[in-house]
C-alpha cells in the first residue's frame, strides 16, 4: 500500500465532513470558518515542513522510496503533509457540530 492510499482514508473522510459542515453554515459564518481553516493551514503546514525536515535530516525516521510519489518540501515528502490538512478540514468541522450538539448557541 501507498502512502497515497493510505492518506485516503484519513483524507476523504476529513474532507467530506468538512466540507459538508461548510455547505451548512451561513455565509458570512461560512467565510469566517474558512478563513480561519486557511490561516491555520498555512501555519500548520509550514510547522510541518521544518519539522519534519528536521527530524527526517537527523535520521528519526524515513520513508520507504517505492511507496512515496518522490515529490519533497524540505526533506519531507509531500504525502507527509496530508495529516495535517486532514486536521485542518476535520477539527474545525467537529468543533462546530459538537458545538451544536451540546446546545450552544452558534454566532
Amino acid at each position: 500500500m501507498t502512502y497515497w492510499a493510505l492518506n485516503a482514508v484519513f483524507l476523504l473522510p476529513a474532507l467530506l465532513v468538512g466540507g459538508l459542515t461548510a455547505a451548512a453554515l451561513k455565509d458570512g459564518r461560512r467565510r469566517t470558518a474558512l478563513a480561519a481553516a486557511g490561516a491555520a493551514a498555512v501555519v500548520v503546514l509550514v510547522l510541518t515542513a521544518v519539522f519534519d525536515s528536521m527530524m527526517i535530516a537527523f535520521g528519526l525516521f524515513s520513508y520507504s522510496e517505492e511507496l512515496i510519489s518522490g515529490v519533497y518540501i524540505g526533506f519531507a515528502p509531500i504525502e507527509d503533509f496530508a495529516y495535517p490538512v486532514a486536521a485542518v478540514l476535520l477539527l474545525p468541522a467537529l468543533w462546530i457540530l459538537l458545538g451544536k450538539r451540546a446546545g450552544k448557541p452558534q454566532p
